[in-house]
């Protein structure tokens, strides 16, 4: 079952603001990543938790990039190269040579890879319906306006220089 929130010893938003935000980033990501693999055996039963939201960025710029993909989750090519003929073996997307680039290819989802990602996404959508099925519409507006938010600034300094370093000098030394 899940805990009485009210009786954790979460950071207090008011006085420790960003430490609140790191438990409930963290609590929220923690819940995603225990539906994933749920939804994207919605997809197929053979897709590991990754594929979702690798088709989604695919349904949304239909003859993206490889490289486009891996820059935009920041994994490796060869990471996405293997994601991608898993999703390809599976009928789920399409590879079409880039006529701009032939060195690369355009990604595209097939019909089946559509169905099944509209299937997913709209159990997604029904789960999170009834989930805050009390709220408010403009509040799930503004928290979807924040969550795009957050997510855009924390990319952007990620990517920056600095946001490298202090990620690097936060988790302190490696160790082997």
């Amino acid at each position: 079952m899940y805990a009485d929130a009210s009786r954790s010893t979460s950071p207090d938003p008011q006085t420790d603001p960003f430490g609140a935000l790191e438990r409930e980033v963290r609590v929220l990501i923690r819940r995603a990543q225990s539906t994933s693999a749920q939804t994207a055996r919605i997809i197929h039963p053979e897709l590991d938790a990754s594929a979702y939201p690798l088709l989604a960025h695919i349904a949304a710029n239909p003859g993206t990039r490889g490289s486009d993909l891996a820059a935009h989750f920041g994994v490796g090519r060869a990471t996405v190269s293997r994601q991608l003929s898993r999703l390809h073996e599976l009928g789920l997307v399409h590879r079409e040579t880039d006529p701009e680039d032939t060195r690369g290819q355009q990604i595209t989802l097939t019909e089946h890879g559509a169905s099944r990602f509209r299937h997913a996404r709209d159990a997604r959508i029904t789960m999170l319906e009834g989930a805050l099925s009390d709220w408010e519409k403009d509040d799930v507006a503004e928290l979807a306006r924040l969550l795009h938010h957050y997510s855009a600034d924390v990319v952007t300094w990620l990517g920056s220089q600095h946001g490298t370093e202090a990620v690097s000098a936060a988790a302190g030394p490696a160790t082997t």
